[in-house]
């Protein structure tokens, strides 16, 4: 999607009455979404490189962590026998490599996880779909998820999506999500800013968590 075709949706979107601001809430927690190392070490088949994205994600951690607000990870990861992913795997082939216990399913390193932060496993694509984020989140009191990680077009997507309909305040920072295909990416930031929640910069969401 290129910059007349934004403006061009974004018009139709805001004639419709599509497109408006959900904000920040008083309570957030930050979900960063399978930076796993079968996503960001380009050895892997399902890789690209995220180096900006993480560098970014880390930035938010650390101003979160300074504030102690709940920090969730999430990982993709499989038995021996995939059968367990449905048809998910036959759509995905490679997702194969996504092996519980090997290193393609650990959160890069980059991060710097710590030992308290919350690590999600899941099967397919939103962090809600057979986990109990929602009611832990629920537990803490959260109003407002800021989102990071990868892919914008897979899972962030379909987080965002089930975010809002678990009644949470969506907001997604953009130089903090990533994708294989830069199309996909826009595209897929352009409508979750329409329809699910807020994409924002780091520096919005940099200064929001610097007032809680």
């Amino acid at each position: 999607m290129d910059q007349k075709d934004s403006k061009r949706t974004l018009l139709q979107y805001e004639k419709k009455g599509i497109g408006d601001r959900v904000g920040f809430g008083a309570r957030p927690a930050v979900i960063v979404i399978d930076f796993i190392v079968g996503f960001t070490d380009t050895e892997s088949p399902l890789a690209a490189n995220m180096g900006r994205q993480l560098a970014a994600t880390l930035r938010v951690l650390e101003a979160s962590r300074r504030k102690s607000i709940p920090i969730i990870f999430s990982t993709v990861a499989y038995d021996s026998s995939c059968r367990e992913a449905g048809p998910f795997i036959r759509k995905v082939p490679s997702l194969r490599v996504l092996r519980a216990g090997s290193r393609w399913v650990q959160i890069d390193p980059r991060l710097k996880k710590r030992s308290d932060e919350i690590l999600l496993v899941k099967r397919f694509a939103s962090c809600f779909f057979g986990t109990h984020l929602a009611s832990y989140l629920t537990w803490q009191g959260v109003d407002t998820l800021i989102l990071t990680g990868c892919t914008t077009s897979g899972c962030v997507r379909a987080t965002a999506t089930d975010g809002m309909q678990n009644g949470f305040r969506v907001i997604v920072a953009r130089q903090c999500v990533a994708d294989r295909a830069q199309g996909p990416h826009e595209a897929n930031l352009l409508d979750i800013d329409a329809k699910y929640g807020d994409v924002v910069s780091i520096e919005q969401v940099l200064s929001y968590v610097r007032r809680v």
